[in-house]
């Protein structure tokens, strides 16, 4: 499975991005939950005006789907620049990062997804960049080799991660403001479907939003997602008005259970649970056992696995816990 083909996955598709940009907030106020990360946000962009100079560095960090990207395209707005967007493993080359540096323009901010997973050799290049404002560029080779410093633009940075433990701590400390992003609580997911429902012209009772958004594993992406699925469920089934009702038939269609566990997550806990007795059983063996790549178990299947309690990682192995069992049996799967 492809991370990005799963309904449920955090994880966003080229082909998502247009949708997804089209139910972005536009200001802090419709940007729902995340209140210490926005009011922090807030202060600094507004001691920044009043000092007429730019946004600290900012680094987001948490699981997939939250809201950091977003909050990258608020902090442009905010400012009155321009968002220059990239990513960590698109920049291969120190040549590359030395040519976005090169070309940004005065207040732009600097967009790095996956910041983490950019090369070391490549990394250092941001340190003069975020602290002195300038690029340090190597001219030749060897014993005639020398170094010419170029200023740059004054602009913020803006890196995007979901494993804050993998940056090295010198470009970790470059930081200026550091945020985590945690997973929303039903009601604020439930308030985010709300707009997007509106601007998805769906006419939808709060009652059944809230339905939706419990099966949303705690995360905005996936529970849009969720919404544009069940919005094509109700106009093929020509159903104008939507409820609870119709919003069980569209879950049950797409074969996600009350816990919000779809086909695939139900597959890893049943083979655990019928070849490996409950485990304990070690990621290759279990990517084997189930056709997924282990990175794919690692970042996408087991997060939310782990936080319900159906999953357990020990030194051994991974375990299914009696949670876990006992969601089988009542599904009819053990």
């Amino acid at each position: 499975m492809n991370p990005e083909d799963s309904l449920l996955s955090p994880i966003t598709g080229s082909e998502e991005e247009p949708l997804e940009r089209s139910l972005r907030p536009d200001s802090f106020s419709d940007y729902v939950g995340q209140s210490s990360v926005k009011e922090s946000l807030r202060i600094a962009i507004e001691s920044a005006k009043k000092r007429h100079t730019t946004v600290d560095h900012v680094l987001l960090y948490g699981p997939p789907g939250l809201g950091k990207t977003s909050l990258a395209h608020l902090i442009a707005k905010e400012m009155g620049g321009n968002l220059r967007t990239t990513s960590g493993p698109v920049i291969s080359k120190a040549g590359d990062l030395a040519a976005i540096l090169t070309n940004l323009q005065e207040g732009d901010i600097l967009f790095i997804d996956e910041i983490h997973r950019m090369q070391r050799s490549i990394e250092e290049i941001l340190y003069p960049a975020m602290e002195d404002g300038c690029l340090d560029i190597m001219l030749g080779k060897g014993p005639s080799a020398r170094s010419l410093r170029l200023d740059l633009p004054a602009f913020t940075l803006v890196g995007a991660t979901t494993r804050a433990g993998a940056l090295s701590q010198p470009l970790r400390e470059r930081f200026g403001l550091l945020h985590r992003l945690d997973y929303y609580e039903e009601e604020d997911l439930a308030a985010i479907l709300d707009r997007s429902s509106r601007l998805l012209n769906m006419d939808i009772t709060q009652p059944a939003l809230l339905h939706l958004a419990g099966r949303a594993r705690r995360t905005p992406r996936v529970a849009n997602r969720l919404l544009r699925r069940l919005r094509d469920f109700a106009l093929v089934k020509n159903h104008d008005h939507i409820g609870i009702e119709e919003v069980e038939l569209a879950l049950r269609q797409l074969q996600i259970d009350h816990l919000g566990l779809d086909k695939t997550d139900r597959q890893l806990l049943t083979i655990m649970h019928t070849q490996f007795s409950g485990g304990p059983v070690g990621l290759d063996t279990l990517a084997a056992a189930t056709g997924e790549e282990a990175a794919t178990i690692e970042d996408v299947i087991e997060p939310f696995l782990l936080r319900l309690g159906l999953l357990d990682r020990t030194p051994r192995g991974r375990i299914l816990t009696e949670a876990a069992t006992r969601h089988l049996a009542v599904d009819g799967l053990s």
